[in-house]
């Protein structure tokens, strides 16, 4: 049967329509997954008590991309109930915290109150920043099970160089394309696209956080993106790429898939070899031409993309 022709029009609308019921899903499972949480004692991925404690959630990768952040201004987008956000002004930046769930936002300000710290919270999508937030930040960081929550790559890199001040730097680290392809380890079964972004839709059962969490099933979106994507999306944002990191072993599985080895790392055995499973990105907006603060827009070059339409995951 011949693929039905429509105006470009029409499929533009459509593409629209999607994103917008994309988000609207998306929203509402992160409701239910930061309305839960950290708030369960078999929680496997939050642990409210110890971070009230004093504990540090920040794993090494991120902090050391970030190098000293005392005395900046930080930038975290997607930051969930904001227990990473608030380590990040443990160590001494001056935060700001970005989500798309009202839910998860009044945790992590309530969650602030109760650990003493001073961070500002802010709900938003970010595929389209406040302009609030424009020029502000010496750094901008978002960190595992970011992206593939993002229906426009190019929106929320562009939102991201935007929100930087000349010379400031993007700091990303996430579970690696080819990771998030794998389904199981033990069968192996892969059953996600590397790259492309089209849209994957699926109805998610629980979380990734408790094995016996209450929740009913919901709809929820992801887009899978290769590690060339990424790196364009950056540097069409204007950004510089310092650093890229493919890495075979983390501090902790996040998906809760992995075997642990006798140095408590978690890796993919692969045939003789290990699987990748997070990457790591550091990219700069360059100075502006006069050596002083400009406008960011202009210097990014991309200052539509801060207006597209978009989102969250982890931190």
């Amino acid at each position: 049967m011949a693929a039905e022709n429509k105006p470009e029009g029409v499929h533009a609308r459509e593409d629209s329509v999607a994103a917008r019921d994309g988000l609207a899903a998306n929203r509402a499972l992160w409701k239910d997954l930061a309305e839960f949480h950290g708030t369960d004692p078999g929680d496997r991925s939050y642990d409210v008590q110890a971070f009230l404690a004093g504990g540090q959630t920040l794993r090494g990768i991120e902090r050391e991309l970030a190098g000293d952040v005392a005395g900046k201004d930080l930038l975290h987008l997607q930051c969930h109930f904001g227990m990473d956000t608030l380590n990040w002004a443990r160590l001494g930046a001056r935060v700001t915290g970005v989500d798309f769930s009202s839910k998860a936002i009044a945790r992590a300000r309530t969650l602030a109150e109760r650990a003493g710290l001073v961070a500002e919270f802010v709900e938003a999508d970010t595929q389209r920043l406040p302009d609030a937030l424009a020029g502000r930040f010496d750094l901008v960081v978002a960190t595992y099970g970011v992206l593939s929550w993002i229906g426009d790559l190019g929106a929320w890199m562009g939102g991201a160089a935007t929100a930087l001040r000349p010379g400031g730097r993007l700091v990303v680290v996430d579970l690696h394309p080819v990771f998030q392809t794998v389904l199981t380890f033990d069968p192996f079964v892969a059953d996600w696209p590397y790259g492309g972004g089209t849209p994957q839709h699926d109805a998610m059962t629980g979380t990734y956080a408790h094995v016996e969490a209450p929740a009913e099933p919901k709809k929820s979106s992801q887009y899978p993106y290769s590690v060339g994507e990424i790196v364009t999306a950056a540097a069409s944002a204007g950004l510089v790429v310092e650093r890229l990191g493919e890495h075979t072993e983390t501090e902790t599985d996040g998906r809760h898939i992995l075997p642990q080895g006798p140095d408590g790392l978690y890796r993919f055995p692969f045939s003789d070899t290990y699987l990748l499973i997070l990457y790591s990105l550091s990219a700069a907006l360059p100075p502006a031409p006069d050596g002083h603060p400009g406008d960011p827009a202009c210097a990014v070059g991309h200052g539509a993309a801060w207006q597209t339409p978009r989102d969250d995951s982890k931190s």
